[in-house]
């Protein structure tokens, strides 16, 4: 089986969302983060360059793409994009305890993986536009057709 990357649409997909910034700040999270959406050994006040936020994302991205490729599945491009954005912003461990991860494994239906995507969309109890947002962006990405849209901040299907 071919090992699969994230394309340059893909890594598009991610910095979309994942707004640059060079000088270190509190993610909604409360994580420090820098670059885009970049944690390890992030510092409050650090600084970096445009290259090293690139070189930052090619590194994050990296263990998400090895984690996809070992499921064993033939993803399309736009399938395995899609879940390195997904997985990129909510992070393995949660990706491989959830619902969303059965389904991708057991190579369920597309409709039914989007679904799952979509539900992602909590920081704590609240949520978010920015995810309402992604979420939808990633599933409709994922499928090659919008099947979901934003109605005043909730997902529903077209």
């Amino acid at each position: 089986m071919k090992q699969m990357t994230t394309s340059n649409k893909g890594k598009q997909l991610i910095k979309e969302f994942e707004t640059l910034s060079l000088t270190a700040y509190l993610c909604p999270a409360k994580v420090p983060t820098i670059g885009y959406g970049h944690t390890k050994g992030v510092k409050m006040g650090q600084r970096i360059t445009l290259a090293q936020a690139e070189d930052a994302l090619v590194e994050d991205i990296a263990p998400i793409e090895r984690l996809l490729n070992g499921l064993g599945i033939n993803f399309r491009q736009e399938q395995f994009d899609a879940l390195v954005s997904w997985v990129f912003n909510l992070g393995a461990a949660k990706f491989t305890s959830s619902t969303l991860y059965k389904k991708v494994v057991a190579k369920a239906a597309d409709e039914e993986i989007t679904d799952q995507m979509v539900r992602w969309v909590y920081c704590g109890k609240e949520v978010l536009a920015g995810l309402v947002n992604r979420r939808v962006t990633e599933a409709n990405y994922f499928l090659g057709y919008n099947r979901y849209k934003v109605e005043k901040n909730v997902i529903v299907k077209v």
